[in-house]
């Protein structure tokens, strides 16, 4: 853990200073929703910090993951150089990489409660496809929300905090220490995102979206009785994001794939700066703590009884409520005064 604590914010500091130098992997790449917080170019570089730690730290059992994440995470460093510019392209990568890794690996989940899909499940393609298509809207999800400091890395931070405080990694292949030290990179590499000083990018996202995913299907598979929709539960704001974007772009005629600035953390911060006369950065970074906050608390509630399924589906549900109610006020703050 000391080896963590010293050496992060060292390789930070180092990778900044050569991409900035270099003028290399910087955010402003010509994308509007790249611009809608911050004009100036931050090196994005989280992701990198993340994938090298990540050599040292994953256990010896998990190791045989790491190509299939490496993978994911060049989708992602491909997009983020626009040398991968089609979304189609990347997307279709994602499907092809994901899908081999969940056959690969037969990453199969037999049980959700829910009696229609849990018939099919018994299929192994159909678990395979099922798995894939989860961990693809894990996957994009956390792209969409990581749009504002502190975001995804507080999401993802606190989900491994959950885990961590219920004791779900105990004895299960020394994976507590892996969470640990995962921690500790998160929580520096937030530090730096809340003083604008780095970025995830879409590798960055990308790959935390996917571990997390893995690692949540895992501990499903392996904790006794717990509650399928807790697991949803820790999910729903990336995916229910990823599912209420293609929604929202299908009704108003516009491409799922494509990017815009009509997320719930975009109108929020929007709401903050305008509201209130908040800067870029203060805005910026209250907007992605009021939505952990709400998260944070959602998760305190819940880790309660985990086993309960119906105190987990009554938190989903209560949670796309609060989320649909304030977006539609958010969205009418901005778009239609």
């Amino acid at each position: 853990m000391t080896t963590y604590i010293l050496i992060t914010p060292i390789l930070i500091l180092i990778l900044n200073f050569l991409f900035n130098k270099k003028n290399l992997l910087q955010s402003l790449t010509g994308d509007n929703h790249q611009k809608f917080v911050e004009k100036n170019n931050i090196p994005l570089t989280g992701g990198i910090v993340i994938i090298l730690s990540s050599l040292f730290i994953i256990n010896f059992e998990f190791q045989i993951f790491y190509f299939f994440f490496i993978f994911i995470f060049i989708i992602g460093l491909l997009s983020d150089t626009k040398y991968l510019k089609s979304a189609k392209k990347r997307f279709l990568l994602q499907i092809l990489t994901i899908f081999l890794f969940v056959v690969y690996y037969d990453l199969s989940i037999s049980n959700i409660r829910v009696f229609f899909i849990d018939f099919f499940l018994e299929y192994k393609l159909f678990s395979y496809i099922f798995v894939s298509f989860c961990l693809l809207i894990v996957v994009n999800g956390s792209n969409f929300i990581d749009g504002l400091n502190g975001l995804i890395l507080g999401y993802y931070s606190t989900i491994i905090t959950v885990i961590l405080y219920l004791g779900l990694a105990e004895n299960f292949y020394n994976l507590e220490s892996f969470l640990i030290n995962y921690l500790i990179v998160l929580i520096y590499l937030l530090i730096f995102n809340f003083m604008n000083k780095l970025y995830l990018g879409d590798s960055g996202s990308y790959f935390l979206g996917l571990v997390s995913g893995v690692l949540l299907i895992i501990l499903y598979n392996n904790v006794k009785n717990i509650s399928p929709f807790f697991i949803v539960l820790l999910l729903w704001y990336p995916c229910f994001e990823n599912l209420f974007s293609i929604l929202r772009k299908y009704k108003f005629s516009s491409s799922p794939l494509k990017a815009d600035n009509k997320h719930f953390h975009q109108l929020l911060f929007n709401y903050l700066k305008k509201r209130f006369n908040y800067s870029n950065l203060f805005a910026n970074n209250l907007s992605s703590i009021l939505i952990n906050l709400f998260n944070i608390i959602i998760f305190f509630i819940a880790s309660k009884d985990i086993f309960n399924s119906r105190l987990q589906i009554s938190l989903i549900f209560f949670s796309i409520l609060i989320y649909g109610y304030l977006y539609f006020k958010l969205f009418n703050f901005r778009f239609k005064k």
